[in-house]
């Protein structure tokens, strides 16, 4: 892993959402609409946050989308031109900010140049390499092959990885953006796609970008072993997203305690990409039976070790449910507006809160390899020791209606939270009012 990414913590946008793209490609004499300045102006908002980079979902030609991918080398023309890209990463670049794209390798849209040749040509023309494809008897031009699809989703067509030309147009991809000024990637769908398939491609792209971060998308499984097979430096700790909201909605530490035991077995291996909320999912705001409970999920996601990430407007206290049909993705997505004065006033007091804790990670970056070691844990109450070398952290939280104490061995003071401490060092002990947490210095 490079070493930036220690101290790596991202703001993760879906770009078509944010700006208010229209749901479908422009038309090809249409005019591109520049409005990669639109996600520009919201870039000092990123470096008062405290974070140190922008995760941007799929900005690359697609039909709807985004995910559908027409030309992996040209920027959607509902964001903008190359110049606007251009000029966003400068932008990011003079903020010190850092950028990942989102890679979508798996599969592509219909419209992609490959597949559309298929269609005209018909059996036997070297697109057919870049596909699984079934030919019916007479095929001709003009005919359309049946073809493997991303989860049966048929305009989604998948990519053959076996495919000598697929693994030289993906390093090819990478590479490109990699010079163009990016800092890393993530592979969409990474679960769908061979390892054996990254481990020929990802060495050729660090050949020319070995500070390359590149994670993958990846929900279960054995996730350290894909990373071994693959050569990924991280995927995507759907384990552990699961099991914080889950443990605080059914009142249940054990769940998470028990992910925690996994987690750290994981960091033997790599330091994954943690997060409380994304595109995909429905925003921890509306997942949360509790509204109060945000805070403990974000400071468990600011403690733990991990390369944290915050989805767009969570740190705003946005709500927003995915749904399981067409356009159930729309609320979690949502338009953003010019500048981040315009956002409504309710969600400040959770951006600050979101600046504590970002602020006191970016105080202790050994954190993002710190062990956990479980000190105290109840259905209800629980208390963490977050330690690497001589350094040490603790955090306390209590979903009780009541007032509780908790002992903290160790505790000298506290970093955050709304915990009172009674006593410090071996005998320390912690009051936390109903539904409290607090982060303490050791």
């Amino acid at each position: 892993m490079p070493g930036w990414v220690e101290h790596a913590m991202w703001w993760h946008v879906y770009p078509l959402g944010f700006v208010g793209a229209e749901r479908e490609a422009l038309a090809p004499d249409a005019p591109p609409a520049h409005r990669l300045g639109h996600l520009t102006a919201w870039l000092d908002y990123v470096v008062e946050l405290g974070l140190s980079g922008v995760a941007l979902g799929p900005v690359f030609a697609s039909a709807t989308h985004g995910y559908d991918t027409l030309d992996h080398f040209r920027i959607d023309p509902r964001l903008g031109t190359d110049a606007d890209f251009d000029a966003f990463v400068a932008a990011a670049r003079s903020r010190g900010l850092r950028i990942t794209l989102d890679g979508v390798f798996n599969h592509v849209g219909r419209g992609f140049e490959r597949f559309a040749d298929v269609l005209r040509d018909g059996p036997g023309g070297p697109a057919d390499r870049w596909f699984h494809l079934t030919w019916p008897d007479g095929a001709g031009p003009g005919t359309e092959p049946g073809y493997r699809d991303f989860e049966g989703h048929h305009a989604l067509v998948a990519l053959d990885h076996d495919s000598p030309e697929v693994v030289d147009h993906v390093v090819r991809v990478m590479t490109h953006w990699l010079d163009r000024g990016v800092d890393g990637w993530r592979l969409d769908a990474a679960y769908a796609v061979p390892p054996a398939f990254w481990a020929r491609v990802l060495p050729r792209v660090r050949a020319a970008h070995p500070d390359a971060y590149v994670f993958g998308e990846v929900l279960h499984g054995d996730y350290a072993a894909v990373v071994r097979e693959a050569g990924f430096d991280a995927v995507t700790q759907y384990e552990l997203w699961k099991s914080i909201w889950s443990s605080l909605n059914d009142g249940n530490f054990f769940e998470l305690t028990w992910t925690l035991s996994r987690h750290d077995a994981l960091l033997d291996t790599f330091v994954p990409l943690t997060f409380v909320g994304n595109h995909d999912v429905t925003r921890l705001a509306s997942r949360l039976t509790d509204p109060r409970h945000g805070l403990h999920a974000l400071a468990l996601l600011l403690i733990l070790a991990g390369t944290p990430t915050v989805y767009a407007g969570d740190e705003q206290g946005l709500r927003g449910v995915k749904e399981d049909r067409a356009g159930g993705d729309d609320a979690v997505r949502p338009t953003f507006p010019p500048t981040p004065a315009e956002l409504v006033p309710g969600g400040w007091s959770v951006y600050h809160r979101h600046q504590e804790l970002v602020s006191l990670r970016r105080r202790h970056p050994w954190l993002h390899r710190a062990r956990t070691q479980v000190l105290t844990g109840t259905n209800r109450t629980l208390v963490l020791r977050q330690h690497a070398g001589d350094e040490a952290l603790l955090v306390a939280l209590s979903i009780e209606d009541e007032a509780v104490t908790l002992p903290v061995p160790g505790a000298s003071g506290t970093l955050a939270g709304d915990g009172t401490l009674r006593a410090t060092g071996d005998r320390g002990q912690l009051e936390l009012p109903p539904h409290g947490w607090a982060v303490l210095a050791t």
